[in-house]
């Protein structure tokens, strides 16, 4: 079967349009506000990332941190975000929307069942920061046996040798890690960031997107020729949480990013 996210991007690519995603973890403010805010972005936000929240986060900065902890505290779980999937789908949203999570989530849930899950749900995709491409075949087992899930990868300027390698099979697009250390840093874009985007670049069959650290579309500017899209996490969260989730805040800032980066 076919991928939405494949198809969206492949579709993106035929106009020259470049994409934008962003990343919002599920339950922060509650299950409805994230299925508002998901609802305020349509026909802007090219893919959603939903954030499944975790206790011990180690891949985040503090802004997804915190929301995860918050979120956690309001409710939030897996399984509320796979109910919150199946709502979506059956109103009928063909919006492309991945799970970006931690593998203890995977493992506890149960990898069969989880893919078997993601497949019931319309869950398009999963980036698991914590899954280096060695220990991904059982999971990758699951979810083909389904074929609607993709397991993105994630490089970073530290992949250098082994980016050919990572890239080798990937699916949907690679998410290029900007900076060194955690998510949400303030656009300190490691210091050969254009060097190493464009080693991806020439790697990658699929789209190449950049995150961490990026707040408006001029933040990617120099990066422009060489990227496919830009990712947009600790922002995106701050700006919702001070907007008290408020989905046209939500839509005004995607639209003007979308529009901004072209």
């Amino acid at each position: 079967m076919s991928n939405r996210i494949e198809e969206h991007l492949s579709k993106l690519q035929e106009k020259g349009e470049k994409a934008f995603i962003t990343y919002y973890t599920a339950g922060l403010g509650g299950m409805e506000a994230t299925r508002q805010i998901i609802e305020a972005q349509k026909g802007y936000t090219d893919v959603i990332e939903l954030g499944i929240p975790f206790s011990d986060p180690i891949a985040d900065g503090s802004v997804i941190q915190q929301a995860s902890y918050e979120a956690i505290q309001q409710g939030s779980s897996l399984r509320k975000t796979f109910e919150l999937m199946k709502d979506i789908r059956d109103a009928g949203s063909q919006q492309p929307i991945l799970f970006m999570m931690y593998y203890n989530t995977i493992v506890n849930y149960g990898i069969e069942a989880f893919a078997k899950k993601c497949h019931e749900c319309g869950v398009d995709g999963l980036i698991i920061p914590d899954l280096p491409l060695e220990e991904q075949e059982e999971l990758q087992q699951a979810i083909e046996k389904y074929d609607t899930t993709i397991l993105v990868q994630l490089v970073s300027p530290i992949s250098a040798d082994r980016i050919p390698t990572i890239l080798k099979d990937a699916r949907g697009f690679v998410y290029c890690v900007s900076s060194m250390g955690v998510t949400g840093g303030k656009g300190t874009f490691h210091s050969k960031v254009i060097d190493y985007l464009t080693d991806v670049k020439k790697h990658s069959k699929i789209p190449v997107m950049m995150g961490f650290g990026i707040r408006e579309a001029k933040d990617v500017e120099p990066m422009k020729d060489i990227i496919d899209g830009a990712i947009v996490g600790s922002h995106f969260i701050n700006l919702m949480r001070e907007s008290d989730y408020n989905p046209d805040i939500a839509r005004e800032y995607v639209s003007r990013f979308k529009k901004d980066m072209q």
